[in-house]
């Protein structure tokens, strides 16, 4: 049995580690070619001896550096370095766990170069998802767990046939409170994520249903579905991961463990499925499921979202850059909890939508978003 080749950009992530720990499971399946990550230099050299990858890169030319005062493993510096890895051609899959809009170039490169992309990077659907989609979607397999969970119920589903798509979402560690209540919350509480262990940037995006608003635009490109038929439910316990409901009034819906190894280990086996990578959900001891609305009154973020994918362009672009630079200045402790859907609501209103179909468009669009929202409160 030949291997799959991976490569993983963002191995010293919460995705890629987890990545990682599911190829260890398969080595018989799985080879590890190439690792990329920011800035953590131990880390990714102990994953490149665990893995035997040859082919390492740094995103910061200084850990790059120190990288190869410790190894005889040449270490490549530099964003570009991680994007020459995605379309290398090298690897039969890149799993793209970049974080920010860093990762639109490299999944860009993936399909360039005609290998499977197993997408974490949120960004690049959502400031790029037009770009994505002309390059084809046929070769892209979602890694988060909500858009694993819709990519699975429509397997063999004609297309025609779904009339809805509904996200779940847990609802982050504030479910319930109300905008009084929110006041004067600290990182540290928003970190607390009561489900998911994830990176600090999307744990805040989880808090403020952004990240759930992210998810929908990403929806909208992966699956061809327009918004009014994409919504969010929260579900707490978050082991429905999402459904899809069909013309004729079934509703499929994807369970399982609440585990990032599940639909990581998917994206690298599809088609195929493989042996468990977490304890399976035992039905007797699952107890109750609750749903419920969203409450988008307290938290803004979601809206603002859905307001941007319809408008479509750069709207998205600047949504998310405006986003990463203000929960930056929430864990830095410049803005409080509920400024961040403050600044990106202003930097929206402020932008002109231009069309979004070339990546200098997207990135002029980004960078005069972060400026924007920037000045916000600098």
């Amino acid at each position: 049995m030949s291997r799959t080749r991976v490569a993983i950009l963002g191995s010293t992530g919460s995705i890629g580690r987890q990545a990682l720990d599911v190829a260890a499971r398969f080595p018989e399946r799985i080879e590890i070619v190439a690792l990329a990550a920011h800035a953590s230099v131990d880390l990714l050299l102990e994953q490149a001896r665990a893995t035997g990858a040859t082919r390492l890169a740094l995103g910061d030319p200084a850990a790059a550096q120190l990288a190869r005062t410790r190894t005889g493993i040449p270490v490549s510096a530099g964003p570009s370095a991680l994007v020459d890895i995605a379309g290398s051609g090298e690897a039969d899959i890149v799993l793209n766990a970049l974080v920010g809009a860093a990762g639109l170039r490299a999944s860009i490169a993936t399909l360039e170069s005609g290998a499977t992309l197993a997408l974490a990077n949120k960004e690049s659907l959502v400031a790029g998802g037009d770009i994505i989609a002309a390059l084809g979607m046929d070769r892209v397999v979602p890694v988060d767990s909500e858009h694993s969970a819709i990519f699975q119920c429509l397997l063999g589903e004609p297309a025609e046939a779904v009339s809805r798509l509904w996200l779940t979402a847990s609802g982050g560690p504030f479910r319930g409170r109300t905008t009084e209540e929110l006041t004067g919350v600290t990182p540290a509480q928003a970190l607390a994520h009561p489900r998911w262990t994830m990176g600090p940037k999307i744990t805040i995006d989880s808090a403020t249903l952004m990240n759930k608003g992210l998810e929908v635009i990403e929806a909208h490109h992966l699956f061809g579905v327009d918004y009014d038929r994409i919504d969010v439910v929260v579900h707490p316990q978050s082991c429905i991961h999402s459904m899809v409901e069909f013309s004729d009034g079934s509703v499929k819906a994807h369970l399982g463990a609440t585990d990032m190894r599940v639909p990581i280990q998917y994206a690298f086996s599809h088609p195929e499925r493989w042996g468990p990578p977490a304890p399976p959900v035992d039905f007797r001891t699952l107890g109750s499921l609750e749903f419920e609305a969203p409450d988008v009154r307290t938290f803004r973020s979601l809206d603002l979202a859905y307001a941007a994918g319809r408008a479509g362009g750069t709207a998205p672009a600047v949504l998310n850059a405006a986003n990463e630079v203000a929960v930056a200045a929430f864990l830095d402790e410049r803005v409080s909890f509920q400024a961040i859907p403050g600044i990106v609501e202003r930097v929206l209103e402020r932008h002109s939508v231009t069309r979004a179909d070339t990546l200098d468009a997207v990135e002029a669009a980004d960078q005069w978003a972060r400026a924007e929202a920037a000045s916000l409160y600098t």
